[in-house]
């Protein structure tokens, strides 16, 4: 019974034995003609095949991406019958589900969430550059704290020849590519941030003519308690999250997930993941 060799073609599949170049799948008994994709390549995988890799390679981002889909619709049909109750107490004409969705209060609503995340990930990736946490999967080896050199991190002269082009060219494209997800995650905090604030203002001063009072601008709405009760709300709850992490990961496990130790790891190792 031969071993599996993807790069010759041949192979133990289940019980029977298999040749990728024109034999048989010991299990289905199908004939695989050339080679799959991971032989010789000269066979392309079918429509189903290549739909089946998407999702088995996809499979967390597009489980999320659905998750927050069904979270964000989940809010919005809440948050209509939320805003409608509060107007029939004003007397004022109720909003359908299309005309909520275009209010500031789901913009706000759903903006104030936004920035916390992406606080929460600007933050703590900055933060483990330089700051470790002994026994924790989150955090890198003690030994390791500050930004790297360029062997360790495959930089200039020590990229692969599967390094991404910035990794190698140095300069200021590699200074901006070392650091790319960081400033994209403080991009996407600071406009969320920003859309959060605009869209604050303009719920606030709608709550204030609903009051027979006058609304405020933008820049003093900065100062109000509102805006700051929404702001540090988040914040709190996203620096407890990532804090507990830290902690409860250097004790606890869950075998099988990169975000924790190997269930026998002892609590001392740093930076060992599952």
């Amino acid at each position: 019974m031969s071993q599996e060799d993807h790069g010759s073609g041949s192979s133990t599949n289940g019980g029977g034995s298999t040749d990728r170049g024109g034999g048989t799948d010991g299990e289905s008994g199908t004939d695989r003609g050339s080679g799959d994709d991971r032989g010789s390549g000269t066979r392309p995988a079918s429509g189903g095949g290549r739909a089946t890799r998407f999702l088995r390679d996809n499979g967390l981002s597009l489980t999320f991406g659905v998750a927050f889909l069904a979270a964000l619709f989940g809010q919005a049909l809440a948050g209509q019958a939320a805003y409608n109750n509060e107007l029939r107490s004003a007397g004022a004409r109720t909003a359908s589900f299309g005309d909520y969705l275009t209010t500031s209060r789901f913009a706000v609503d759903v903006t104030e969430n936004w920035q916390s995340e992406y606080l929460q990930f600007f933050l703590f990736l900055f933060a483990t550059v330089w700051l470790v946490q002994r026994g924790s999967p989150e955090s890198k080896e003690l030994h390791k704290a500050g930004v790297e050199s360029e062997r360790e991190q495959r930089m200039g002269r020590y990229a692969q020849p599967d390094s991404p082009r910035p990794a190698s060219v140095g300069g200021l494209g590699q200074a901006l590519y070392s650091r790319s997800l960081g400033v994209v995650m403080f991009l996407l905090f600071a406009g969320s941030w920003y859309a959060q604030s605009v869209a604050g203002a303009a719920a606030y001063g709608e709550e204030q003519l609903r009051e027979l009072q006058d609304p405020v601008p933008w820049a003093e709405y900065l100062l109000t308690a509102d805006f700051w009760s929404r702001t540090l709300q988040n914040w709190q709850s996203e620096l407890l999250a990532v804090g507990s992490m830290a902690i409860f990961a250097v004790f606890l496990r869950q075998r099988g997930s990169p975000e924790s130790k190997p269930v026998g790891a002892p609590h001392s190792s740093t930076g060992v993941e599952g």
